[in-house]
């Protein structure tokens, strides 16, 4: 499939500050989520980098048991709201709009709303670190260790409200993309024709329109109750702390595919176009995504296992979360039944989609473990389900976006990371991944906590402490070696072309990087891998009229502006009610400001 560009702008110009902070192009929307994430996963690193090395050896002093509560809390809420979501939500930005055919998401400024809003959230929720202290309750924020009796700083204020700020974001997102994937799909792309990565994208939108509201709820009890002594979750005085529990697994577990089907969308691209060969069963492999969707809402309880569940709730979630495994080894098997008999190019790309694979499936494997109730209340609140979640998440989620990562770069930029830093980078990922949460399962299996911020010697957790500890920093290392690859690769000059990959879906038919209005010319789709159809049949997308005129949506700073009246909302919560009511009238003069602007 081929494109002419006309006389039309060739984009990616260099961009002064006011053009990031007013864009409301899908692209560059997609690229600051990006950096934003990965300087989070930094953040969240050196926050874990401090965890391991506190417990390399017994009796560690290197920071204090509250410290030590902020910090793995923190940890948690960094990755799995400020890194591996937002890095997830830099390809739905970038990509949706190129892979259905389309010129921009539906609502392009409610979309730089959403970024500027995360941005805000996740800031707001960091800076409780300066503020009186971070939230130290562990992500899960467990009623009544949530209270202002047992916690008594403000970072389970910084918590709620955070949290509520990013989950307007999401919320805001996901409907703005699962609108664009329905009504904005080029000619032709019915939806049996989607790429596997927008199905997996629009089965994740959707998880998060059904499941935010919930823990939503959730918050809004918890910061009444800190702060203005009403008894949601206080079992004194009539409330329930299982409530909370349930509110948020009913969010909390459907997360955790929120987390992981954005990677399996991104292995599922990446396979066929490294194997030569179209995707193994393509509609069990959609099938089985939406199936894991539909299952996720019925497993909550799984997590709650040992709080005195009745007998038939535990057998219903029991087999239901045994069930859950089946579409997830639906995958599995069409992933390998892909690269049967495909001509392999090991590319890096192809290195972290393999590894995806491999940790994933060990990380399931475990995780069905705990579908039986004998057995999670023997590993409950150990380092197996350290292990168990850190396979699935990091093993899987990361693992799966550093493929699309590499996969991606030459398109977003014009340039190919350096395969040779790649593969250095890969192997110190992929080594210090095991090293650093296998042996968790040892630890578990042999009696150590969760959250425990020291330990005596004698006990048998030594050695492998150590061993996690020296794999953390061989992570570390990882990282590194990524950063220097970036830094190196963005010196060069552009030497990729539209497809170097040989790619079959709609992205590739453009220019690398793309121009602002993505295509001269929406495509036809005639096939479920449109260019290689194309290639095959030797058809040629007309080329665009000479002086072919595209409307695109002008930038705008009231996202911005809005985004800073919300913020100042949730300061004002954390503060004085001046702060809110200030905040209430910049975000009213944005609202009217958006409503008026001119969209010509």
């Amino acid at each position: 499939m081929a494109t002419a560009a006309g006389t039309l702008p060739q984009a990616h110009e260099e961009a002064s500050l006011w053009t990031w902070l007013t864009t409301v192009d899908h692209k560059k929307i997609g690229i600051m989520y990006g950096i934003t994430g990965f300087l989070f996963l930094l953040l969240g690193g050196l926050e874990a980098l401090t965890i391991r090395t506190q417990l390399a050896v017994p009796n560690g002093t290197v920071v204090d048991a509250d410290r030590f509560n902020q910090l793995f809390t923190m940890h948690a809420l960094t990755m799995i709201f400020m890194a591996v979501m937002p890095m997830g939500a830099s390809f739905f930005n970038y990509f949706i709009p190129l892979m259905i055919g389309a010129r921009d998401v539906a609502f392009p400024r409610l979309n730089a709303l959403s970024f500027w809003v995360f941005l805000s959230g996740a800031l707001l929720l960091t800076s409780s670190f300066v503020f009186g202290g971070a939230p130290g309750g562990g992500w899960f924020g467990y009623a009544p260790l949530t209270s202002s009796q047992y916690h008594i700083s403000s970072g389970m204020d910084f918590y709620t409200v955070g949290l509520a700020v990013m989950g307007t974001s999401s919320l805001m997102a996901s409907l703005n993309f699962a609108v664009t994937i329905i009504n904005m799909r080029a000619p032709g792309m019915t939806m049996m024709r989607l790429p596997v990565f927008m199905w997996m994208t629009i089965v994740v939108n959707f998880l998060l329109i059904l499941s935010l509201p919930v823990i939503t709820v959730a918050l809004i009890e918890l910061y009444f109750d800190r702060n203005f002594s009403t008894t949601f979750f206080s079992p004194s005085v009539g409330g329930d702390p299982i409530l909370w529990q349930h509110l948020f697994w009913v969010f909390g577990h459907p997360e955790v595919y929120v987390l992981i089907l954005p990677s399996m969308g991104i292995v599922s691209e990446v396979l066929p176009v490294f194997s030569r060969k179209p995707l193994f069963g393509y509609s069990a492999v959609v099938f089985a995504g939406v199936a894991i969707a539909v299952l996720g809402f019925a497993v909550w309880s799984h997590h709650m296992f040992t709080t005195g569940l009745d007998t038939v709730p535990q057998v219903v979630f029991s087999a239901s979360t045994m069930a859950i495994g089946v579409p997830t080894g639906i995958k599995i098997f069409n992933w390998l039944g892909t690269m049967y008999g495909g001509q392999i190019r090991f590319t890096v790309a192809m290195y972290f989609s393999v590894a995806f694979i491999a940790l994933f499936t060990i990380g399931g494997i475990s995780g069905v473990m705990h579908a039986s109730p004998p057995v999670d209340a023997q590993q409950q609140d150990t380092y197996f389900i350290v292990a168990h979640l850190h396979y699935v998440l990091f093993g899987g989620a990361i693992m799966g976006i550093f493929s699309g990562i590499y996969y991606w770069f030459p398109k977003m930029t014009g340039r190919f990371l350096d395969e040779t830093w790649g593969k250095v980078n890969f192997w110190l990922l992929f080594v210090g991944t095991n090293l650093t949460f296998f042996p968790m399962h040892f630890l578990g299996l042999s009696g150590m906590p969760r959250r425990i911020y020291t330990y005596d010697s004698g006990f048998g957790w030594d050695t492998w402490n150590l061993v996690a500890t020296i794999g953390s920093y061989t992570l570390a290392l990882g990282f590194l070696v990524f950063i220097v690859n970036f830094f190196m690769t963005m010196r060069q000059e552009p030497t990729a072309g539209n497809n170097p990959w040989g790619g079959s879906t709609l992205e590739w038919a453009t220019t690398s990087p793309p121009p602002e209005h993505d295509f001269d010319v929406i495509p036809e789709v005639r096939d479920r891998d449109p260019l290689w159809y194309d290639r095959d049949h030797n058809i040629v997308q007309p080329a665009a009229p000479e002086h072919l005129h595209i409307h695109l949506p002008p930038p705008s700073y009231f996202p911005l502006v809005l985004a800073m009246g919300l913020a100042l909302v949730g300061v004002g919560a954390l503060s004085h009610l001046a702060v809110a009511g200030l905040g209430v009238a910049v975000t009213v003069y944005a609202i009217w400001g958006w409503a008026l602007e001119p969209t010509e």
